[in-house]
């Protein structure tokens, strides 16, 4: 399977740069797998297709202010540092430009030195494990100094850093957000409950998978980059009596398809509380065993993001759902519109 099969023409006009004043007015394109029919709505809409006793699965991960522009100390160099993931400790996996600039044993201080941070090792990729050390919680540190890392697509600078987090963020740990839950608002949520659908949330931290491109011609050489998850037993209970009862379980986002998957891959579809570090790569074709129903965003073109939307559908349906949306002018990626897969 080639890079090339899950191409399509995107005009750079479409990606969106801002997010919308109300969260569930983006617009929503619900796609029937079964009859390949293509609808339009808004995202306030996806209520109508969800059934009591079904289970929304969200992804409580949040972003943290993970941009850092910081200055060498020996030659009073700018760097600008990315966190991707917490090792242990105060040790962190980072993403640092311009990386050349960046040897062990090399010191960067932040903020006048509110925050230091020491290279402690060398990756591939711009890739560095820095240590770093401060007074104080890294967190409230963190906070005063980092900024939100939006994607490189995005251009226009976001004026409430909340809007690049889901309403139900809760713990703390990734360098991008589960873009699909963006549309999603209390009163939506509790709209939903009250129809008697279930939520379930599930962890996954976003790390540099989201920035790293396929650069392989064959799909199946793709190599992606580990991502902590975790499933709680409350968790995995609840997921395990709604495929009980038959009900349907809806996944909001490519990133809590990719926990549930991991977790149900080697169970034959059930559920269990885990945690750990997942690479799974989902590409056509591919049996899923955990999921029914999928919410997710537009993605960009031969990203890991269309083949795993590609692999729950059909590659031609999608790719057919994707010329359409940019006939109809959809907004696409982070901040854009929504797709729901039944």
């Amino acid at each position: 399977m080639r890079i090339e099969d899950f191409d399509f023409n995107l005009p750079e006009e479409l990606i969106a740069q801002t997010p919308l004043k109300d969260r569930t007015s983006s617009r929503l394109m619900v796609l029937n797998r079964s009859d390949k029919s293509i609808k339009h709505h808004h995202f306030y809409d996806v209520i109508d297709y969800l059934e009591k006793g079904d289970c929304l699965v969200l992804n409580n991960t949040k972003v943290l202010p993970a941009r850092l522009y910081g200055t060498k100390i020996d030659t009073g160099a700018k760097v600008e540092v990315l966190l991707l993931t917490q090792i242990e400790g105060d040790r962190w996996e980072v993403l640092i430009k311009p990386a050349k600039r960046v040897k062990e044993g090399t010191i960067i201080t932040f903020g006048d030195g509110k925050l230091v941070a020491t290279c402690v090792d060398t990756k591939d990729h711009g890739g560095r494990i820095l240590e770093f050390d401060y007074d104080g919680i890294f967190y409230e540190v963190l906070d005063e100094l980092g900024e939100m890392p939006l994607p490189p697509y995005i251009k226009e600078q976001l004026e409430e850093k909340d809007r690049y987090q889901t309403v139900y963020a809760r713990e703390e740990g990734s360098a991008a957000a589960p873009t699909a839950g963006l549309h999603f608002t209390e009163e939506l949520l509790d709209k939903i409950k009250q129809k008697g659908v279930e939520i379930a949330f599930i962890t996954l931290h976003v790390g540099l998978g989201t920035f790293r491109p396929v650069s392989v011609e064959d799909v199946t050489t793709h190599e992606m980059h580990a991502e902590f998850y975790q499933m709680t037993e409350e968790t995995a209970m609840q997921l395990n009596n709604v495929k009980k009862r038959g009900n349907k379980i809806i996944s909001v986002g490519t990133t809590s398809t990719r926990t549930l998957e991991t977790i149900a891959r080697d169970t034959g579809g059930v559920f269990e509380a885990k945690n750990g570090w997942t690479d799974i790569f989902i590409y056509p074709p591919y049996q899923f065993k955990a999921i029914d129903g999928l919410i997710t965003n537009f993605h960009l073109p031969k990203s890991t993001l269309i083949m795993l939307v590609s692999a729950f559908s059909n590659r031609d349906f999608i790719l057919e759902a994707y010329n359409k949306a940019v006939e109809e002018k959809y907004r696409f990626f982070s901040f854009g519109d929504a797709m729901l897969l039944l």
